[in-house]
This record gives C-alpha cells, sequence and structure tokens, in this order.
C-alpha cells in the first residue's frame, strides 16, 4: 500500500512540506536565485508539484509553466527521500528517480535538500505517515 492514500492527501503533506519552505525567507531567496522551475512528477498516486522561482510558487497539480527540471518518481520514493532513506545519487542511479533537465540546475536544488530533510520527519509525524 502506498505512503500517500490518494493524490489529495500527498498534496496535503508534499504541498505543506514545500510552502512551508517558501516561508523561510533564506530558503525562498534561495529557491529565487537558482532561477528554476522544478516539476516533481509523481506516480502512486499520480500527481504534479511545481515549485517556482518567480515568486517562490508552490503548485499541487496541473500548471501552463514550462519546468528547467522534472523529477520523476513515485510518492513512495518522495517520502523515502524526504527522510533521508534514499540518497539522490543512489535514486537517481537506481532509476527510482529520474531527472530531465540540465545536471546544473539540478545541483542548484542542493541548498534546498537541508532545511527540507530536517522539515519533513517531523510533518510524516504529524500525518501519522510510517517513518
Amino acid at each position: 500500500m502506498p505512503v500517500f492514500e490518494n493524490t489529495e492527501k500527498m498534496y496535503e503533506v508534499l504541498g505543506g512540506l514545500f510552502r512551508g519552505l517558501m516561508d523561510n525567507p533564506e530558503v525562498l531567496k534561495n529557491a529565487m536565485d537558482a532561477k528554476i522551475t522544478i516539476l516533481f512528477s509523481i506516480t502512486e498516486p499520480s500527481g504534479q508539484i511545481w515549485l517556482s522561482h518567480e515568486k517562490g510558487d508552490v503548485i499541487c497539480g496541473p500548471s501552463n509553466l514550462k519546468p528547467d527540471v522534472t523529477m520523476t518518481l513515485s510518492g513512495d520514493s518522495c517520502h523515502n527521500f524526504w527522510l533521508k532513506k534514499l540518497s539522490l545519487p543512489v535514486a537517481i542511479a537506481t532509476r527510482k528517480i529520474k531527472t530531465q533537465g540540465p545536471i546544473q540546475k539540478v545541483l542548484k536544488l542542493l541548498p534546498l535538500l537541508k532545511p527540507a530533510h530536517e522539515a519533513y520527519p517531523e510533518i510524516a509525524k504529524k500525518y501519522n505517515l510510517p517513518m
């Protein structure tokens, strides 16, 4: 059984993670300085989460934006990644996370990972997700 019971729950949890991050001025500045629009194309459950550098927007669902970087992964891989149970290099090597876009832009995401990794366990606990 997938970690996220449906798309709405995934949007609530992961959208909440990203919105909380964008409320942090330092994270928002890093995201805007990176000047990239990221699409997380998620399966099981199916959904899309967009992070736009223009206003620090987080969009859950389809959008007309054009992604600079697309990361395709399952909801379970997403959950395990943010819990630090799945490393980015291993996930990419094993195709649990598929990336599209210039690797230089993918690397600009690294400053955003630490605050997300720090915040996610509490969010997962709040929603009673498996740890």
